[in-house]
């Protein structure tokens, strides 16, 4: 199997360092082109570099599309001129936005299509993402679709109409994150904690909780009323929030989020 790599950023090569890391594909299986040399050198021995993106998609047999959106479809149009059959070529795209309705119609129904959403700490390993199939895609197609996010973090399965719900929790969550972790540090600093000692607590503060959820499968409220006493300090800074409509401008924020990914697909 030929695994061809079509954008060599940041998470082209997360996405392929992950999976030759867990033992998905191996090194010499990957043929990668990017019109930038030095990032396909970036990514390590043993990985061919294309000297044309019709000679990548030509040699493919499983494409990793991970270009911009507004590429995706100059990319797809190229391939019933280069593909012997519509059976042959996998495409997994990590453009946000772009619909597979659209993306098979680009390719002239020329490839099995498989739509993702990754997010940005994949980069370290502790990705979240989802995938949704295309009319043509197979169950083989969906395990190693799988695995292939599953070696950079969690990954789910879903209707493609999810895929901007997806978008707008963990595509774009990682920003709310940084911005609380960020106000946390401000409110210490505020205290007069020193700027250093505020951020690096606040990280840890984030990243424990984060863990503590995801390691003992409780729910988040059993958690946080096991750190909040009557009158205590838990429950006063939590009357703040409240006050200041945490929940609901969280909540808020993903809609919002939301809705602007269908947008883009539009």
């Amino acid at each position: 199997m030929t695994i061809g790599l079509i954008g060599c950023g940041k998470m082209g090569s997360a996405l392929t360092l992950g999976a030759i890391k867990k033992g998905v594909f191996e090194p010499n299986q990957v043929l990668a082109y990017d019109p930038v040399p030095e990032s396909i050198a970036a990514l390590g021995d043993g990985i061919s570099a294309a000297k044309s993106l019709a000679e990548v998609i030509q040699e493919s047999d499983v494409l990793l599309l991970c270009v911009k959106p507004y590429q995706v479809s100059e990319v797809l149009a190229k391939i019933p001129a280069l593909v012997e059959s519509p059976d042959k070529l996998l495409v997994i795209s990590i453009a946000a936005g772009v619909k597979i309705e659209t993306m098979e119609e680009s390719c002239n129904h020329q490839a099995r299509i498989v739509r993702t959403m990754p997010n940005t700490p994949a980069l370290i390993g502790e990705g979240a993402a989802a995938f949704a199939l295309g009319k043509k895609a197979t169950d083989a197609d969906a395990d190693f679709t799988e695995k292939l996010l599953g070696s950079i973090g969690i990954v789910y399965g879903v209707k493609e109409s999810l895929l901007d719900t997806v978008t707008g929790l963990s595509g774009s969550g990682p920003a709310y994150v940084y911005t609380f972790i960020e106000a946390l540090a401000d409110g210490a600093l505020l205290e007069g904690l020193p700027r250093d000692q505020a951020l690096a607590l606040a990280t840890q503060t984030v990243l424990g909780a984060a863990r503590m959820v995801a390691d003992s499968g409780e729910h988040p409220s059993v958690l946080r009323d096991r750190v909040t006493s009557p009158g205590g300090t838990t429950i006063a800074g939590l009357a703040a929030l409240e006050e200041g409509a945490f929940r609901s401008t969280a909540i808020n924020a993903i809609k919002a989020a939301t809705k602007k990914a269908r947008e883009l697909g539009r």
